[in-house]
């Protein structure tokens, strides 16, 4: 990838972080939760040595994965992940279009964002990553069980760092 390349591809990147926690502001639950997801996704990328098309594309979708739950809240009382799914993807292209952002990086991040709760349909890496950083967060978050963490582990994880990450963490 060529310098100039990178740094404009950071320098959006970074506008997405900005502005994603500029949309979420005072609500640091969200904040924190998307942070952790995108540090664990860039955690996975590095040790995996996963391209770097593909490492902008989970830690954007990282970022955004979440981009629905407050209008799932407002509009059906309810976070639930079919609701993020249906109503992400089209807040997460808004924000990416106004960054700038290449329209075939777009419809794969928002693909991510549509898909994210949807466990039997991983088709690439980047989702798989984007799913297994978002279970290392989730299972601390909410508490999981052991035998939640053993079943999602076991039914789930794929990559050698998210596989390791779980083993350390939680097994």
């Amino acid at each position: 990838m060529l310098a100039k390349d990178y740094n404009n591809s950071m320098k959006k990147f970074e506008q997405l972080r900005h502005a994603m926690i500029a949309f979420e502001k005072g609500n640091s639950k969200h904040i924190q939760h998307f942070l952790k997801v995108y540090e664990f996704a860039h955690i996975i990328c590095s040790e995996d040595q996963v391209d770097p098309l593909t490492t902008q594309i989970v830690e954007s979708a990282a970022l955004v994965h979440d981009i629905g739950i407050n209008t799932c809240l407002e509009k059906y009382q309810s976070s639930a992940g079919h609701l993020q799914e249906k109503e992400g993807p089209s807040l997460a292209i808004q924000m990416m279009e106004e960054i700038g952002y290449d329209p075939e990086f777009i419809y794969r991040v928002a693909y991510l964002v549509g898909h994210h709760h949807s466990y039997d349909e991983i088709d690439g890496l980047d989702y798989q990553i984007l799913i297994e950083a978002d279970f290392l967060v989730n299972m601390y978050e909410e508490a999981y069980s052991q035998e939640q963490i053993e079943s999602v582990y076991q039914k789930i994880f794929r990559t050698k760092t998210g596989k390791y990450l779980c083993e350390t963490m939680y097994l």
